[in-house]
């Protein structure tokens, strides 16, 4: 809505009623040579009450635009000198280059980060290599820390059942023997002595068998000490070794059954790391040539190039530099419109006193200054839910809201940014009674007009009335066709009338 149908539909009522007057002028004169043949400067001045069409619009101001369009963005973070940008109005197929952004420092960070995915590739593979190095050698551990322990094991078994026993009998042996040379020996002294006493041996030989028997009993005690020893000492100690031994080599086995399985997980976890950063910097490195290939603004479908900022401007938020090369721009700057289809709309802003009045579907007329002549058929599609903040912010006074209106059919003719009319139509009637909005006043709080008989006289009538057009409104009931009313009511009567039922 402009700020002339705003500023109009905030004036005073007197001031209103005044215009309408000034407008109804040609009604008036056409009624008075209807109804009295010829002015007559004493007959007040009338309007008959006939049934005929009324049409109640909303007549706003507005600019055309693409119901669809692809809003441009820059996709490069921070902020990029545009190199190249394509002329504004010129039409583009799709994948035709729309802007070209400097990229010479992305260029950079790639040089920089291939580098870094080929350090973390190696670091990768190196790290894959670890690992199968430490299996390899876990499982050497593992087989190597078994073979001690099921060898102590066979040493302990081996004791246990073959050397002991074995040792033990050999002792007990050499105890019989022992035993059995002593007797021997002992018998052969004896004779020996019944021999020297008969002096059948000499002295030397009596003691050389005495000597003999002596040696026996010592041979004797040795086999029984080593017995002993070996029973009560050589044994015990030899089986806590190897038992010792089988224990030691399990607990061995265990610990290197964890220190093997503990240096899996850590190169395992150290391959993960490195594959995780390989892949990381890989993605970096795909950012970067993403930005890079984001530096080169394509088409995304055919259309005519519309400048983002011209946009803004004819939209009150000209707030920045017109576009251009060598301006820069940040990320998700919008830098041009692109229409997607041919199917246009008209923007037009609705003040807050006549928005209840709209509703969503309502058939609409458009017209444009630079096609003249054309009028073309839409439906309000769409109402903003808040006042525009641009213009609250310009005037907080005046609250318009955005309207969409669909033109209905190919808009291929039209042209983005077209100045248009726009009239809504709130209600069409094809024959009610309706009265020049300046014949009905408000006395005592309700709508009234006067009604002129036959013979000049006047009298109030309160009647019931619907919307009005600015100029005319309807009249629902209290009025009868072929009834004249005052075209300039009493205004002393009069009282202010509420907004309410102004479309």
């Amino acid at each position: 809505m402009t700020a002339e149908t705003g500023n109009r539909n905030l004036a005073a009522p007197r001031r209103r009623l005044a215009a309408a007057r000034t407008r109804l002028l040609p009604v008036l004169l056409a009624a008075l040579a209807a109804g009295c043949g010829g002015p007559d400067p004493a007959a007040p001045l009338t309007y008959r009450v006939e049934p005929g069409p009324l049409t109640i619009a909303i007549a706003e101001t507005g600019t055309i635009q693409a119901q669809e369009q692809v809003i441009i963005k820059s996709r490069v973070p921070g902020r990029v000198t545009i190199l190249w940008l394509i002329p504004e109005g010129e039409f583009v197929e799709a994948g035709d280059l729309l802007v070209r952004l400097d990229a010479n420092q992305l260029e950079e960070q790639k040089f920089d980060q291939e580098i870094r995915v080929q350090n973390a590739e190696a670091a990768f593979i190196r790290a894959r290599e670890e690992l199968e190095i430490t299996r390899s050698q876990a499982a050497s551990d593992i087989e190597t820390a078994e073979l001690d322990f099921r060898f102590a094991q066979q040493d302990l078994e081996k004791y246990r059942e073959g050397e002991y026993p074995q040792s033990l009998k050999e002792a007990q042996v050499r105890i019989s023997l022992a035993e059995e040379d002593l007797q021997r020996a002992a018998e052969k002294a004896k004779w020996s002595g019944v021999l020297f006493e008969e002096q059948y041996i000499s002295q030397t030989e009596l003691q050389a068998d005495a000597l003999a028997r002596k040696k026996a009993e010592l041979d004797l005690d040795l086999a029984r000490g080593d017995l002993e020893l070996l029973t009560a000492y050589e044994h015990k100690r030899r089986l806590a070794e190897l038992e010792s031994k089988v224990k030691q080599s399990s607990m061995a086995l265990e610990r290197t059954r964890r220190r093997t399985q503990a240096n899996l997980v850590q190169a395992e976890a150290e391959l993960r790391a490195k594959e995780q950063d390989f892949h990381r910097q890989k993605e970096k490195l795909n950012e970067i040539l993403e930005k890079i290939e984001n530096t080169e603004i394509k088409a995304p479908s055919a259309g005519q190039v519309i400048y983002a900022t011209s946009v803004q401007s004819r939209r009150g938020r000209g707030d920045e530099q017109p576009l251009a090369e060598g301006q820069e721009v940040h990320e998700m700057a919008e830098l041009i419109y692109l229409p997607a289809t041919t199917r246009m709309m008209a923007e037009v802003k609705i003040h807050e006193t006549r928005i209840e009045n709209v509703e969503i579907g309502m058939p609409a007329v458009v017209t444009m200054d630079a096609m003249p002549g054309v009028t073309l058929a839409g439906h309000v599609h769409r109402i903003g839910p808040l006042p525009d903040p641009q213009n609250f912010w310009l005037n907080p006074d005046l609250k318009v809201y955005d309207t969409e209106i669909h033109i209905d059919g190919n808009g291929a003719r039209l042209r983005n940014g077209m100045s248009c009319k726009v009239e809504i139509i709130v209600e069409r009637h094809d024959a009610v009674l309706s009265v020049p909005i300046q014949s009905v006043v408000h006395v005592a709080g309700e709508p009234t007009v006067y009604v002129v008989n036959d013979r000049n006289e006047t009298r109030a009538r309160a009647v019931e009335t619907g919307l009005d057009n600015n100029r005319m409104i309807h009249i629902k009931s209290g009025l009868r066709a072929g009834e004249r009313v005052l075209l300039t009511p009493p205004l002393d009567a009069a009282e202010a009338p509420p907004p309410a039922g102004r479309p």
